[in-house]
């Protein structure tokens, strides 16, 4: 079994520390980036009340794109990295 490492990660405004395998580590880092970089993107576009408009538009966005199936490999890794986040999260809660 791998060991897990723990590593600082920026979703909107907020910072977590998760641990994930090392292995894992960069598919994380990609997957954050395109959130971040969607929430901007919304930010720019579309006015909202506060941080969590714009994250709920990003699952929203990520939920038809998967449900398109337009690319498949982001999807698992993004579906992937975003369990290992809840599951994380649930453990500090």
């Amino acid at each position: 079994m791998q060991e897990l490492i723990p590593i600082n990660i920026v979703i909107g405004d907020r910072t977590y520390r998760i641990k994930t395998k090392a292995a894992d580590e960069e598919a994380v880092r990609r997957t954050l980036k395109t959130i971040n970089d969607k929430i901007i993107e919304f930010k720019t576009n579309f006015s909202g009340k506060d941080m969590q408009d714009y994250i709920a538009m990003v699952l929203i966005w990520y939920a038809t794109e998967s449900s398109a199936g337009s690319n498949p490999g982001l999807e698992k890794e993004v579906t992937t990295a975003l369990l290992k986040m809840e599951e994380q999260l649930d453990k500090a809660l």
